[in-house]
């Protein structure tokens, strides 16, 4: 089987596993804690036999599995091609014994249930047809301003200014144009960017993580 296997280490803020910092987005397999992941799937995984309809060879997922341990030994695991995911929690059984498995999904109640089917039609699909399919990983909108506040955290730990930072999301030649004009509009914005950036790094990205996501 050819999918990653990390060794246990303690849970680092939010992750359950820490990731490497040095690697590029796409290429991290982060498995961020249950608690900040509330699509992550609780399942039981039973060795079974070659050919049986309801099993599944981890090895054939292996490009996108990432599979980590805890201290008690129970497994963690994410499948990703870098920009979608599907996070599972093994309650028994393990997804690297080198045998096909089958599946036990822990759903329960009404509420809870219907924040699991989502992600359970996610795993389907991607285990029957070997894809990540964008029509069950619709796009969210409000990735592109997290994804600003990132950059601009980035920029204020590297000593940048205001001014400076401004420069990079509007360019310079916008910056020249407005930053001392009639209105304050944009030192406005940057100061919001600023302020939400330092708010993000110091735990509001688990208000983030925790938000309401559903489709």
């Amino acid at each position: 089987m050819r999918a990653t296997v990390r060794p246990t280490i303690p849970h680092d803020g939010g992750f359950t596993f820490a990731e490497r910092p040095e690697a590029e987005a796409p290429d991290a397999r982060i498995i961020w804690h249950a608690d900040l992941d509330p699509d992550t799937l609780r399942v039981i995984a039973t060795p079974t036999i070659v050919g049986d309809p309801d099993g599944v060879d981890p090895a054939t997922l292996a490009r996108w599995l990432t599979v980590v341990a805890d201290v008690s030994g129970i497994e963690h695991a994410v499948l990703s091609d870098g920009w979608r995911h599907v996070r599972l929690d093994l309650e028994a059984g393990t997804l690297t014994g080198g045998t096909p498995i089958t599946f036990e999904y822990r759903v329960r109640g009404i509420a809870s249930a219907m924040t699991r089917i989502l992600p359970l039609r996610r795993l389907l699909d991607i285990v029957r047809r070997r894809r990540f399919a964008p029509s069950l990983f619709p796009h969210d909108h409000r990735i592109e301003r997290w994804l600003v506040l990132l950059r601009v955290h980035d920029a204020l730990t590297d000593g940048a200014s205001q001014r400076e930072i401004a420069c990079a999301l509007f360019g310079a030649a916008r910056v020249q144009s407005e930053w001392s004009g009639a209105s304050d509009s944009m030192r406005s914005r940057v100061r919001r960017l600023v302020k939400d950036a330092r708010a993000m790094a110091q735990g509001g990205y688990r208000h983030i993580m925790q938000s309401d996501r559903r489709n």
